[in-house]
C-alpha cells in the first residue's frame, strides 16, 4: 500500500496534472524556436565551424532548458539544487567564434523564457533578433569570404618566417587573412584563413613552401570546398 501511494504522488500529483497540458506547449513551441534557430544559424552565421553540425544542438539545449526552469521555477530548493548541479558540469568543448556562444545564448534564453511562461515575449523577442540578423547579414559583402583554414608548421633548424609564407600566398594569388602567430625558438606555427581559385594554387603553395624547406608542415581545413 505505501508502495502504491509513493508511486501516485511521484506520478500523479494533481498539481503536475493539471500544468501538464501547458508544459507540453511549452516543450513543444521550444523545440520549433529551437528548430528555427538552427537554420537560422545554418543560413546567416559566419562561423568557420561546421555550422550544420553544429546547429543541431540548438534544439535539444533549447528543450532542456525550459525542462529545467519549468521544474525549478516553483521551488527555491530545487533552485538551489540546480545551482549546485551545475557547479560540477565541466563544459570542455572549444568555442572557435563568438558567435557560437551569442547563439548558444539565444538558445538557453529561448529555453529559460518558455519555462517561465513567458511564450508571447520570448516568439516576439525571437522574431525581431532573427529580423535583426538577417538585415545585418544582408549589409555584409557579397562576396565569399577566405574559406580555407591553412596552417603552416616549421621546426628549427630550418625554420620558415612569416614573411616567407605571405611572400609564398601572394606569389599565387591567394587572399588570405593572419588568424594565430606562434614563434618560439624551436617551431613556427602560422594560421591563416585562405581563398584560394583552385586546387591548383594549393598545389603551387605547397611546393613553394618545400623549396624553402623540405621539412615544413601544412594542414588544411576547408570550410565550403575549392573551386574546380
Amino acid at each position: 500500500m505505501q508502495l502504491q501511494q509513493t508511486f501516485s504522488q511521484l506520478f500523479w500529483n494533481p498539481t503536475t496534472v493539471d500544468t501538464l497540458p501547458g508544459f507540453v506547449v511549452s516543450l513543444i513551441t521550444a523545440a520549433i524556436l529551437g528548430a528555427l534557430l538552427g537554420q537560422a544559424y545554418i543560413w546567416f552565421g559566419t562561423s568557420p565551424s561546421n555550422r550544420r553540425l553544429f546547429a543541431r544542438n540548438f534544439l535539444l539545449l533549447t528543450v532542456t532548458t525550459t525542462l529545467i526552469i519549468s521544474i525549478v521555477k516553483s521551488s527555491l530548493a530545487l533552485s538551489l539544487g540546480l545551482v549546485g548541479a551545475l557547479s560540477i558540469v565541466r563544459f570542455r568543448a572549444a568555442i572557435k567564434e563568438p558567435e557560437e556562444l551569442a547563439f548558444l545564448f539565444l538558445a538557453i534564453s529561448i529555453g529559460l523564457g518558455l519555462g517561465a511562461g513567458q511564450g508571447l515575449v520570448t516568439v516576439v523577442a525571437l522574431l525581431l533578433i532573427l529580423g535583426l540578423i538577417a538585415l545585418r547579414s544582408l549589409s555584409r559583402p557579397k562576396a565569399d569570404p577566405p574559406n580555407l583554414f591553412l596552417t603552416v608548421s616549421s621546426a628549427a633548424p630550418a625554420k620558415v618566417s612569416a614573411g616567407q609564407i605571405v611572400e609564398a600566398l601572394a606569389g599565387v594569388g591567394a587572399r588570405a587573412n593572419l588568424k594565430r602567430f606562434d614563434d618560439t625558438p624551436e617551431l613556427l606555427r602560422a594560421s591563416f584563413r585562405v581563398d584560394f581559385q583552385d586546387a591548383g594554387r594549393l598545389e603551387e603553395f605547397s611546393r613553394r613552401m618545400r623549396e624553402i624547406s623540405q621539412t615544413v608542415e601544412i594542414s588544411c581545413l576547408d570550410e565550403r570546398g575549392i573551386n574546380n
